[in-house]
């Protein structure tokens, strides 16, 4: 049985499949939790709470397991674009010079 890659871990960007995701689950690669809100796909720190799902329950650490009921693993890692942010704004200050 072959299980498919369902997401990347938010921290290490391994691939992990839809079993990798328990609540005391870790990644096999740099050993972080992994079902946390940084992996999942209604993560965004532009978003209210960080989350774009109104109903969910406001998560303090969201590098932290949880039990929150409306995860879904994803593998557009948010958190990780952050480092490519700085590019972003790189790129901005650079039209006005």
């Amino acid at each position: 049985m072959t299980s498919s890659v369902a997401g990347k871990c938010w921290h290490c960007g391994s691939e992990l499949s839809v079993h990798e995701y328990g609540r005391e689950t870790i990644c096999l690669k740099c050993g972080k939790p992994t079902r946390v809100c940084r992996n999942c796909r209604w993560y965004d720190p532009a978003f209210t709470n960080q989350c774009r799902e109104p109903q969910a329950e406001k998560v303090q650490d969201k590098t932290r397991a949880n039990y929150c009921d409306f995860f879904e693993p994803t593998a557009d890692l948010k958190g990780a674009g952050e480092a490519a942010g700085g590019d972003q704004r790189q790129a901005a200050e650079d039209l006005f010079k």
